[in-house]
């Protein structure tokens, strides 16, 4: 059997990388990889499709999934695993010491519908009390590059998002005080994102949480850690190759196992990515830092689906197992 050519994308982490640089390879399989970063890829994806096999946010797909939109099918490989809320940063000045100091602030999010925002505003509003509408939200993408192009979204009845303008980003409105807090800082250099490098702001800002405390905390309530991608191969290719989408899992899994080995003995050339690797290992000790599947995942998942849902992102409640390819469950 002749080789399947597929385009990948992948942004270059601690899951992807032995994919990227042609260590792992699938099963009847030739990959032309590209490194990207999450914020341009997912653009290009949900606008052009550009890519056979990618990561891709699991709000954007919940919300196309929603709809019925079928062009991408879920493989549930969790390429990026973090407690997202406790990326929450506020200006020095601002008087904000706690989560419910954000209730009539205006926030930044570099993207409403973004994944790591949804886990965020869901745990401030089951933790802490703070409700979307509680906050004036401030988004810094905006038209043709934003991702809620490409699914539709508009924000819900009872919620204010205001476009920061062209000229200006999230890191230069907290700078001159304009903002008060922010979900998510995002500066790498990608085609997308605007706000200057996170070292520019300096002391004006600091994390709303003590990020060990927090993790811990958290770990403790929830058992588990937020997954903000999942990997997409489109729907076309799956039905034409149905064994592809088994071979792509499996071929993740070979990719996370040889990392976590590596992760464990602190083997070079891997010093890059170990230490995302060795914290993933910490969090959960005695577990599978980076757990893939449906059927041992309903519990993130599902939380997940909720708070898309109660925060207006989705007009009906999905069913995790929606997400995904039929062949994965049972994984």
């Amino acid at each position: 059997m002749a080789a399947v050519e597929v385009s990948l994308a992948l942004n270059p982490g601690p899951l992807t990388r032995p994919l990227l640089d042609g260590e792992i390879t699938a099963e009847g399989v030739r990959f032309a990889a590209t490194a990207l970063h999450p914020s341009e890829m997912f653009w290009r994806q949900l606008h052009f499709g550009d890519f056979d096999v990618s990561e891709m946010s699991l709000a954007s797909l919940l919300q196309l999934a929603a709809r019925g939109e079928r062009d991408w099918v879920g493989l549930p490989v969790f390429t990026t695993r973090h407690l997202c809320h406790t990326d929450i940063i506020v200006r020095a000045d601002a008087g904000i010491t706690a989560p419910a100091d954000l209730a009539g602030r205006r926030v930044g999010v570099p993207e409403y519908q973004q994944t790591s925002a949804v886990w965020s505003r869901g745990v401030l509003a089951d933790a802490f009390g703070v409700q979307p509408r509680d906050i004036t939200w401030y988004m810094e993408r905006g038209g043709a590059t934003s991702h809620a192009a490409g699914t539709g979204f508009t924000p819900p009845e009872g919620v204010t998002v205001e476009q920061i303008p062209a000229a200006e980003s999230i890191g230069s409105l907290l700078a001159a005080g304009e903002l008060d807090a922010s979900l998510l800082y995002l500066s790498d250099g990608n085609l997308i994102d605007r706000s200057p490098g996170r070292g520019t702001l300096g002391a004006r800002v600091r994390r709303l949480f003590d990020p060990v405390e927090e993790s811990a905390r958290y770990l403790r309530a929830a058992g588990f850690r937020h997954a903000t991608h999942c990997v997409v191969v489109r729907a076309a290719l799956a039905d034409a190759h149905p064994w592809l989408v088994l071979n792509l899992y499996a071929a993740f899994e070979r990719a996370k196992k040889l990392v976590s080995q590596r992760a464990a003995a602190a083997l070079a050339p891997w010093a890059p990515v170990l230490p995302d690797a060795a914290s993933a290992l910490r969090d959960l000790p005695g577990t599978d830092p980076w757990p893939s599947g449906v059927a041992g995942q309903r519990d993130m998942l599902g939380a997940l689906c909720r708070y898309a849902h109660e925060q207006g992102l989705t007009g009906r409640l999905v069913d995790p197992g929606e997400l995904f390819a039929h062949r994965t469950h049972a994984l």
